[in-house]
């Protein structure tokens, strides 16, 4: 049976049950989410951004084969069976292309959404919400809801032509922005049940109308404001009475549940409260690579103390980069440049993520995991700065290697999710 429909079905029949998303092509990420997956014995759903991967590249250089084979090759190395690794791609429109006509956006959405599908992807959000360059703004919900259909029905022929599992597919008009707010926030509206109401009819009726009355029994989510999001410095947390009225509403609607994004930074209880409100599935991104910035730097400590001027400094070549090429986080810090640095060091956006890849911050962690492997720190040292590592190798639960200790900081966001899934494990 398709693992997505037969979850939403153990969820409407009362199992609160939830799955989270990790968004993320950071292969120590992958990593950690399929070590993680491995311990709580479940599948684990992967998901690619449209800016991130696309038929262009993406800001990460790879097209959807390219980052599937990613994942593979690293579930490959670690004895993770490829089966239990299921493929979502999210924000899939026009995001990528709103500065062009909304004819030329879309022809460029069609591509993107027919190489998901080629590739593996079987869970597809159709995400028009978008204004191009010659729309108005906002978009009104049925010109959202025509172009999910034509995207939902480029889908379908893709499928059709590569067979394999059906695809499911989210929808929804009222999408945070990806990565998290770039103003101040203090408060957010949830959206409304009739809100909700609507978006579902006029995109059912689209749908019936591009003859995918069969399909719609697998739109199994939709993307609403539940009221949960983070700004560089602060989250908005979660709270239960201000969204009973749309949790009740999509109790009635038959094989849909919510999916909540910018989950990001919500406590463990906030999680485990939006699963149950139906907000079932969760979508985790700047977290996990927030977790791995935290990891980096406290490792970044350790080494400078241990090691001295052999250390790789590695976070000052990395933040000396990112001031020096500002293209990931120009738009979106500001300020004097005190504020800026701290904002590139800490912020809970993270645009840090977008600069790993660069060579000379790889060579330099390359260089801190050899100097730190081939001259491991005392215990005492590692305490400080790695509390939780620390009492897990004396535990007897990790390695006291680089890598593991990466890994398994990064493990502890995921517990948090997995734990709100109702997959209940110690960290790594």
């Amino acid at each position: 049976m398709n693992f997505f429909l037969e979850f939403i079905r153990q969820h409407k029949c009362g199992n609160p049950v939830g799955i989270y998303s990790v968004c993320s092509a950071h292969p120590l990420v992958i990593e950690a989410s399929l070590l993680h997956a491995q311990v709580t014995n479940t599948k684990i759903l992967i998901e690619a951004t449209s800016n991130q991967v696309n038929q262009d590249g993406g800001y990460t250089g790879m097209r959807p084969n390219d980052f599937c084979a990613r994942v593979y090759e690293i579930a490959d190395r670690i004895n993770f069976s490829r089966d239990q690794v299921l493929f979502g791609g999210d924000h899939l429109g026009p995001n990528c292309w709103t500065g062009l006509s909304a004819d030329a956006a879309m022809a460029k959405s069609i591509l993107l959404i027919d190489e998901y599908v080629r590739a593996g992807f079987r869970k597809i959000h159709l995400d028009c919400s978008m204004s191009c360059k010659d729309d108005s703004v906002p978009l009104s919900d049925d010109t959202v809801a025509e172009r999910a259909a034509l995207l939902c029905l480029t889908a379908e022929n893709a499928w059709n032509d590569v067979g394999g599992p059906a695809p499911v597919y989210i929808i929804g008009t009222e999408v945070p922005v990806p990565g998290g707010a770039q103003e101040e926030l203090d408060t957010l509206t949830v959206t409304s049940a009739v809100a909700a109401k609507t978006t579902i009819d006029i995109h059912k009726q689209r749908f019936s109308e591009a003859g995918l009355d069969e399909t719609w029994s697998r739109v199994i989510g939709l993307v609403v404001q539940p009221g949960v999001e983070f700004d560089h410095h602060k989250v908005i947390d979660y709270k239960h009475d201000d969204a009973i009225s749309l949790s009740r509403f999509i109790e009635d609607i038959p094989n849909m549940v919510f999916e909540a994004h910018s989950t990001d930074y919500q406590t463990s209880e906030n999680l485990s409260q939006l699963v149950a409100d139906h907000f079932a599935i969760l979508k985790v991104g700047p977290g996990l690579t927030y977790a791995l910035r935290e990891a980096l730097w406290a490792l970044d400590d350790v080494e400078r103390a241990w090691l001295g001027t052999n250390a790789s400094q590695l976070k000052n070549i990395t933040l000396e980069y990112m001031r020096s090429n500002p293209e990931y986080w120009q738009a979106y810090y500001e300020g004097e440049d005190s504020e800026i640095n701290f904002a590139c060091t800490y912020s809970l956006s993270d645009r840090i993520r977008y600069y790993w890849p660069e060579p000379t911050i790889e060579a330099a962690l390359a260089k801190m995991i050899k100097n730190l492997d081939s001259n491991p720190p005392p215990l005492t040292l590692l305490s400080q700065y790695m509390p939780h590592q620390y009492h897990a190798i004396r535990q007897g639960r990790i390695n006291s290697d680089v890598k593991s200790l990466i890994l398994h900081h990064i493990s502890m966001t995921l517990t948090d999710y997995s734990d709100a899934c109702h997959n209940n494990r110690e960290p790594l």
